[in-house]
């Protein structure tokens, strides 16, 4: 036993010599001996503003610094993601990476959710030719994907998703023959599919989702043999290839959201491992295949488990018998017909279709009505006789359409004569006119002769230019000068003659609708406000290029400026707090006139960050202005859909529709946010992360305690406390049109009087206060603001972290039973009712809201 136990003994000393000696080797070999790299990386620490605590300088890089890692002596992997910057650093954020360039031995660089704001240098795909890893995700990174990129042949993931990224896909990516996850999703990319996809054969991962683009789904893309996830959601792609049916290895198919039209291609059912396709909220028409239900899932080493067809328009019998193998189908808002078996173990949701004997279908005569636009024969849920009398009605009105229509056709055909005729006269005397004046010359038809007939008679949309004046102005809109790809043109930078800058928007008419510049034309001709970017003229004579130009505003959007202002010396910084309320105060100001002073109201579809422009002292100008239009104005509404990404369904996370004022009111609420928080991009999207994001910050915002919204303001911002209970105000204000019904939201006009009042939005009634409140327009506003709160169940929002077993606790308040009322924080504000009491009016309004 003795031997045993000290031959025992031996090999665990043995084991621990050995791995006291690989220790030993793999420190000397992590050491950094290249002082031209430890360079690199100081550069690095200094131009991103790392904290001494994760890279301390005095320490070694290999061994100490948090997110560095070595191989034979050389940086191989740089992790920021997760790192925290230094005062300075908040204050400087910018993609500043040129130190980058000098670690030629790179493999992996990820800067997942740490802010690079700015674009991706285009030595990236010059000098790191050794990376395997870019990770880039939620950087606030801006421009364009540089082609650049498509020289990293050694290139395996590509992650970019969730930045501002403009601009087209460039093919050079087709390049990255080593690719295997490629991530460009939530951006705002336009323009189509380039063909160089079909190259990357390695490719297990595409996601493109949440984007601007266009056209048909390449047919090449069935060639990626290897795919395994594909994402083409929330663009604006128009068909499906039965090439997909080729990916014998894709276990999800997203391509939802999309303006998918025509029948669903039979091919695929080829796709043997698929275990969730989503197709829902397009287009789709046709009967549904059932050889689809019997041949998808069928690898035997995967099991279907989501389906949804949910929002199209498919129609016919729906067989169900197959359905027993999914875990979860979605056949809702279709227009199928018949009676339904048994759908087996699946969950299979069968709402508003015209379905005999299932609860919630759609009504009879929509049905009916669809069936008959197609020339088919509709059921009538089962009833033959109602089914006779609907068909004789059809009959009926049938005839009498033909008896209408021939009456209506004769009336026209004799006018279509008498205005033949009356031409014909007219050239005529136009003839002999001619031939009086033949020697005088012709007389030119004025500035109007470019305009389209539609627009011919418009006035106060500027001057006219010619094509050679546009091109001169952009240096034929060369890439240099190019600002971004709108959703509705192109902007380009340009320099009129005596050196005038000014901002000019192509409108390509192959790829936008004429609506996007005629509306904003007509727009111009009959509005004209100094919170409005000026129009300072146009250039229609092109016959698919239509110009607009606009003055330039020196300080660009609030998206780019709000963390990249330039101080005295030089250097950037943040916006300070003076600012940011005279930029929210500018933009109220703009939405008041047009929802209030403009008859009807106008409403403009798109507030966000990058529509408030800045001019040299930081006043306001809004932008974007293509999508505005007449509240309600459903028309309207229909033509201008199309000039962004097509949404069945344009209500959302707001709870009302985007052509009512209070849509506007809503999109203001996250722009006040950007401005208290800093946290750029939360009015630009409607995601389920900026849900989150909302959802976590907005319990942060009460009445009742000052001290919890310093957990969300920006900490670049430098406030006393007279400034921290305007920061406090504008929070209110902003939560206040986040309300999630519609009619409590404020209006423009009370929110403009509570951002120039802040302070009394906060501060506890003073005699002089008192005497304001007493005047009907004081009381107007001020309950317009806290109308909401006093009947929202969101301002008893349980701080993340708070738990109460008698449910949530309004944060800094003591529950009171007694006649002595309540208490509440050292801030000691009163009730919102009690301060601001809500006038009759709002009263009424918000009973007929609930009933």
């Amino acid at each position: 036993m003795e031997e045993e136990s000290q031959r025992a003994l031996l090999i665990k000393l043995a084991i621990f010599t050995f791995v006291l000696f690989q220790c030993v080797v793999a420190q000397q070999q992590e050491h950094l001996n290249s002082s031209f790299e430890r360079s690199a990386l100081l550069a690095l620490r200094s131009s991103l503003g790392l904290r001494a605590k994760d890279w301390p300088i005095k320490l070694d890089p290999c061994r100490n610094w948090t997110g560095v890692r070595c191989n034979n002596s050389r940086v191989t992997e740089i992790n920021v993601s997760g790192l925290r910057r230094s005062r300075f650093g908040i204050l400087n954020q910018q993609f500043a990476v040129d130190s980058l360039a000098n670690l030629t031995s790179l493999v992996s660089f990820n800067a997942s959710g740490f802010s690079l704001p700015g674009p991706i240098p285009d030595w990236f795909g010059q000098r790191l030719k050794a990376l395997q890893v870019l990770d880039l995700r939620s950087g606030s990174v801006t421009g364009s994907i540089p082609p650049s990129l498509g020289g990293l042949s050694t290139l395996r993931y590509l992650y970019l998703s969730g930045n501002n990224l403009t601009g087209s896909i460039s093919s050079s990516l087709g390049n990255l023959s080593e690719l295997l996850i490629l991530d460009l999703s939530r951006n705002s990319l336009t323009g189509s599919l380039p063909s160089g996809f079909e190259s990357l054969a390695k490719l297990t991962r595409l996601d493109l989702s949440s984007n601007y683009l266009s056209g048909s789904i390449p047919d090449g893309l069935g060639n990626l043999s290897s795919l395994e996830y594909l994402s083409l959601s929330d663009n604006s792609f128009t068909s499906i290839p039965g090439e997909l049916g080729s990916l014998s290895k894709l276990v999800e198919l997203d391509l939802s959201k999309n303006a998918l039209s025509g029948s669903l291609p039979v091919e695929l059912k080829r796709l043997r491992s698929l275990r969730r396709m989503d197709i829902g909220v397009n287009v789709l028409e046709g009967p549904f295949p059932d050889s689809i239900f019997m041949s998808l899932g069928t690898n035997k080493k995967a099991t279907f488990a989501v389906f949804n067809l949910s929002n199209n328009r498919f129609y016919g019998a729906l067989n169900l018998s197959y359905v027993g193998k999914f875990s979860s189908v979605d056949f809702s808002g279709n227009y199928f017909q018949g009676k339904v078996v048994d759908a087996g173990q699946s969950s299979a949701t069968l709402d508003r279709n015209c379905l005999q004997l299932v609860q919630n279908q759609r009504s009879a005569d929509d049905c009916r009505q669809f069936y008959t636009d197609r020339g088919l024969l509709f059921d009538n849920f089962g009833d033959p006789e109602q089914n006779r009398v609907a068909e004789h009605n059809s009959k009926t009105k049938k005839r009498w359409i033909y008896i209408v229509g021939g009456l209506v056709g004769g009336i026209g055909f004799i006018a279509l004569l008498v205005l033949v005729m009356v031409l014909l006269l007219r050239m005529c005397d136009k003839g002999t006119a001619t031939q009086r004046t033949a020697n005088v010359g012709s007389v030119p038809e004025g500035d109007n002769a470019s305009l389209p007939k539609d627009l011919a008679n418009l006035t106060g949309v500027g001057e006219i230019f010619t094509y050679e004046q546009m091109l001169h102005f952009t240096g034929d809109f060369s890439e240099a000068n190019l600002i971004k790809h709108g959703h509705s043109g192109d902007l380009f930078r340009g320099l009129m003659e005596g050196g005038i800058p000014v901002v000019i928007k192509r409108v390509d008419l192959r790829s936008f609708k004429k609506e996007s510049y005629m509306m904003e034309l007509e727009f111009f001709s009959k509005v004209s406000h100094t919170r409005l970017i000026p129009l300072l003229g146009h250039c229609l004579e092109h016959e698919s290029e239509k110009l607009l130009v606009y003055k330039s505003m020196p300080n660009g959007d609030l998206a780019n400026s709000l963390h990249s202002s330039i101080s005295e010396d030089g250097s950037s910084q943040s916006l300070d707090w003076i600012t940011r309320l005279k930029i929210a105060i500018g933009a109220a100001e703009g939405l008041s006139y047009l929802h209030h002073e403009c008859n009807p109201p106008l409403v403009h579809r798109d507030i966000q960050a990058s529509s408030i422009l800045l001019d040299d002292k930081f006043e306001v100008r809004l932008g974007s202005l293509s999508e505005v239009h007449a509240q309600g104005d459903s028309h309207q509404n229909m033509l201008t859909r199309f000039l962004r990404k097509p949404q069945i369904s344009e209500q959302g996370l707001s709870g009302s529709s985007s052509a009512s004022c209070a849509y506007d009111a809503y999109c203001f609420g996250k722009v006040l946010l950007e401005l208290v928080t800093g946290k750029v991009g939360i009015s630009k999207f409607d995601d389920a992360t900026t849900r989150e994001w909302l959802e976590l910050t907005l319990p942060y915002i009460s009445i009742y305690d000052k001290e919890l919204v310093t957990k969300i303001v920006d900490p670049s911002l430098i406030i006393d406390e007279d400034l921290l209970e305007e920061v406090w105000a504008v929070a209110i204000v902003a939560r206040s049109c986040l309300n999630s019904k519609p009619s409590r939201r404020p209006a423009m006009k009370h929110i403009v009087k509570a951002l120039e009042n802040p302070l009394k939005v906060v501060r506890e009634e003073s005699s002089s206060s008192a005497r304001l409140r007493t005047t009907s327009s004081n009381r107007s506003w001020s309950a317009a603001i806290f109308g909401s709160w006093r009947h929202s169940s969101s301002e008893s929002a349980t701080i993340p972290g708070q738990t109460s077993s008698s449910g949530p606790k309004q944060p800094g308040r003591e529950n009171s039973h007694g006649s002595g009322g309540q208490e509440y924080s050292s801030s000691n504000k009163r009730l919102s009712s009690e301060i601001f009491p809500e006038p009759i009016e709002m009263q009424d309004l918000e009973r007929q809201d609930e009933h």
